[in-house]
């Protein structure tokens, strides 16, 4: 078995994968006026990829059983490089997005894919090392995208953040189609289009109302409130279709397995940390902290090396100690590092942004290794592509609504304290009628209510982006609790599941 290759190999799928959730994230502005579009608007070529895996991520189990592992694999590769390069070649908003969704179609099966296969071909002591190896795919991707990213929109154009996966995408397809064993599919199996069909509504609807409420005043909208009951219904429907069918295309019996249920409870809190912090950081840079494109890109680079160590040290400790001690250390230092954040303000030395990056990087390399040892420890082997396809819709799914409701929030509360501090700034107010201020900010001049204005949204913005870590801080912290639920696995395994034959 050509164990080493077909390891480098899904690791550049799994990296090409993680990469494109963020790697737009600074380019997002160039983008922005390029194709016309509002803030809130771009942001959909964010939370349009991240859905649409999210969607597509839940059947991967069925389909890699139904057409084979390989096949699957390879077929998912190359509409995800070209589909890549459709996206760079977008001219419109309408464009990107709906290519964007195609991207994110075929590229939700990659990461469980990748998983899956990886955990089949290490034996289980092996196991710590070989997820910190994938690890770095799935969570430098989203980390080192907006660095990338940066360089590649300020050397050359936005358009290349997706031109860049094509050596990426023809290397890693012939590598699988050389040395990956090839699957019989079973062409006898029947998909679940009616689980699909809700899941899909569910999530759909429940996507679009978070995109969407900003613009349309939330629940004062008709529109708003069609998706939001959309999103209640095809939730309910599809969780008694789970209960009730005789063959849904997600098994129920992966919930029964109390280390996984919570773990992928913690991966969704994980998820909606992982992008909306990025995603908030890279604005945060340029907007506030004045850095320009590929200096926001190098800051945010840090962030990337402590995941690393962290998930190194965290994959040869994993079997040495107890994994939910590892996980406690990381989602301790997550919220320290969000707190941190908290009282970032435009003249904060940059020393303290890269340490506070550093530490978050590192508390998520310290939760995702032990979380991957610990919930996959107890499953069974005929179970772990579905499950590593779970593990990849909840980090998704937290993914996309931690995005919109962050970036809503963001929006949202930019604007209620503009108003807010707005209302203190008038030609009465003390403070503005002596000195220099007189001069430079008198409202009751053209050029001094310009520049107040600037002013006041710029402090709206400051504030506006401490409530947002702090939401942050809320999420995370309560995953502790999830840590009670698990169990330690165990140290030894018996020798069949240990070298367990890929499918």
């Amino acid at each position: 078995m050509h164990r080493g290759i077909i390891t480098i190999c899904t690791m550049g799928a799994t990296l090409m994968q993680a990469l494109d959730q963020t790697i737009a994230n600074v380019a997002l502005p160039y983008m922005q006026g390029s194709l016309s579009a509002s803030y809130d608007e771009i942001t959909w070529v964010l939370t349009s990829y991240i859905t649409a895996a999210a969607i597509m991520t839940a059947p991967v189990g069925w389909m890699a059983q139904r057409y084979g592992r390989k096949r699957l694999f390879v077929g998912c590769l190359v509409g995800f490089t070209i589909t890549s390069m459709m996206c760079g070649a977008a001219t419109t908003l309408s464009q990107m997005v709906l290519f964007r969704i195609m991207q994110g179609v075929c590229g939700a099966a990659l990461v469980p894919l990748s998983q899956a296969t990886l955990l089949d071909i290490y034996p289980i002591e092996q196991r710590g090392n070989a997820m910190a190896i994938w690890g770095v795919g799935v969570m430098i991707g989203p980390i080192l995208g907006p660095t990338l990213g940066g360089y590649l929109t300020e050397i050359y154009n936005w358009r290349w953040v997706f031109y860049v996966n094509l050596p990426f995408g023809i290397l890693a397809t012939a590598g699988l189609l050389i040395f990956m064993p090839n699957a019989r599919g079973q062409s006898s199996l029947r998909f679940d289009w009616i689980g699909f069909a809700a899941l899909s509504m569910g999530i759909g609807a429940l996507q679009l109302m978070l995109d969407r409420g900003q613009d349309q005043d939330w629940f004062s909208s008709r529109e708003i409130i069609t998706e939001a009951m959309l999103a209640g219904l095809g939730t309910y429907l599809f969780i008694v279709h789970l209960l009730s069918a005789k063959r849904p295309f997600i098994r129920p019996i992966l919930f029964k397995d109390r280390n996984f249920a919570a773990g992928i409870a913690m991966m969704f809190a994980m998820g909606t940390i992982l992008v909306s912090s990025s995603a908030l950081m890279a604005p945060w840079l340029q907007g506030l902290g004045n850095y320009p494109v590929e200096t926001a890109g190098l800051v945010m680079a840090p962030r990337g090396i402590g995941t690393m160590a962290a998930m190194m040290l965290a994959g040869r400790l994993a079997a040495k100690t107890d994994p939910r001690k590892l996980m406690a250390l990381g989602v301790l230092l997550l919220c320290w590092s969000l707190w941190q954040m908290t009282h970032w303000t435009p003249d904060v030395a940059q020393s303290t942004l890269i340490i506070a990056i550093i530490v978050q990087g590192a508390g998520l390399g310290f939760v995702f290794i032990p979380l991957q040892v610990i919930a996959f420890a107890t499953l069974a082997p005929g179970l772990r592509t579905d499950g590593a396809s779970l593990f990849s819709l909840f980090r998704n799914i937290g993914a996309a609504i931690g995005v919109s409701i962050t970036s809503g929030l963001l929006a949202h509360n930019t604007q209620a304290l503009h108003a807010e501090i707005g209302a203190y700034v008038t030609p009465f107010n003390r403070a503005l009628q002596t000195g220099a201020a007189r001069h430079l900010w008198n409202p009751a001049n053209a050029h001094g209510a310009a520049l107040l204005d600037r002013i006041i949204n710029q402090q709206a913005q400051i504030i506006a982006y401490m409530d947002d870590y702090k939401l942050m801080i809320f999420t995370t912290l309560p995953a502790l609790l999830l840590l009670v639920l698990m169990r330690r696995p165990r140290a030894a395994v018996a020798p069949a599941d240990a070298h367990a034959a890929m499918d």
